[in-house]
């Protein structure tokens, strides 16, 4: 699956090099499922702080419980992105 050699993480340029790397894997899922997360979170803490009580007709309380409820497979989904994408790369190669 993986064509690149393992990193070499005994420099500290070839880890600063890995966590650049790493941080770059399933960058779309992480970054949706975290906004979902905090505008549901704001949306269940509106109605109190800013004395909203409905916005197209529906509950904040509802709508922030439904996205935080939506962000959990985008933030699964993103941790076994990365998760697969170190074990293929930390796995040495058999030839």
């Amino acid at each position: 699956m993986f064509d690149h050699p393992p990193p070499d993480l005994s420099t500290k340029a070839g880890r600063k090099a890995w966590r650049h790397e790493y941080r770059m894997v399933a960058v779309r899922p992480r970054r949706w499922g975290l906004w979902l997360l905090t505008i549901g979170f704001l949306l269940l803490l509106a109605p109190s702080a800013l004395g909203i009580h409905a916005v197209f007709g529906w509950s904040p309380s509802l709508i922030g419980t439904i996205l935080m409820v939506a962000a959990l497979p985008f933030l699964i989904a993103g941790a076994l992105l990365r998760r697969r994408y170190r074990r293929g790369r930390m796995m040495p190669r058999a030839h």
